[in-house]
């Protein structure tokens, strides 16, 4: 687990997380959501070459994983629904988040009120879902060996994510997302009106070399 010198623990509106602290004034906000027993340190391998007027938020999700595994989830485990968090189950998250946003951009006295998700596998589903509950404050979205979780998929109506910008990167070996259940969830955005940018390999459920590079691409290109 790589943790960027550059942040620091803060704990404020009911979250514990941990920010990116830039020479320069940041004008802009990404949220880092890691997956299912990860924590506020797991994903900062990924921002190394990420725009650096970002300020980077990683936020600890609120409740326990299973305890033989440690780390923490964006919905409360629930026996026989492993893999399959839905909508209802992740609306507390979502709504806590961009609040959490909020909070940052009032404090850190922002003009912006869009922002940015980078989201792993059960944080890419929660990804997702903040971009759909909330089209309006998102501008670009990376759901990374993620999925759609049902109920979202109902909301995903013609237009709503018209010209929104997603990246999706997927292992076709991944044995925990099924790269078909990837497949099916860009489709939906698609339908939705978003451009999604698919970034494809060989492995199983992470992301390759390539696809980092790409991601990086993606979140450095205004258009």
């Amino acid at each position: 687990m790589q943790i960027e010198n550059k942040t620091q623990l803060r704990e404020e509106s009911n979250w514990l997380f941990r920010v990116s602290q830039q020479e320069k004034s940041p004008s802009h906000v990404l949220l880092l959501l890691h997956g299912w027993t990860g924590d506020e340190n797991s994903m900062w391998t990924f921002t190394r070459n990420f725009p650096s007027d970002y300020a980077i938020l990683a936020p600890r999700a609120p409740y326990s994983a299973l305890a033989e595994k440690g780390g923490f989830s964006w919905r409360e485990i629930k026996p026989g629904t492993w893999g399959a968090p839905t909508l209802d189950e992740l609306h507390f998250a979502a709504d806590s988040l961009v609040s959490l946003v909020d909070f940052w951009l009032a404090s850190a006295k922002m003009a912006s009120l869009t922002f940015d998700i980078v989201g792993f596998s059960q944080g890419g589903a929660l990804a997702a879902t903040i971009a759909t509950l909330y089209p309006k404050r998102v501008e670009k979205v990376a759901v990374l060996s993620g999925f759609i979780p049902p109920g979202v998929d109902v909301l995903l109506q013609p237009d709503l994510l018209k010209k929104k910008r997603f990246f999706w990167a997927h292992g076709t070996k991944d044995e925990m997302i099924s790269f078909e259940r990837g497949r099916a969830g860009i489709e939906l955005l698609q339908n939705a009106g978003a451009e999604v940018t698919l970034c494809q390999a060989d492995i199983g459920h992470k992301v390759s070399k390539d696809c980092r590079r790409a991601l990086d691409i993606f979140l450095n290109t205004d258009s």
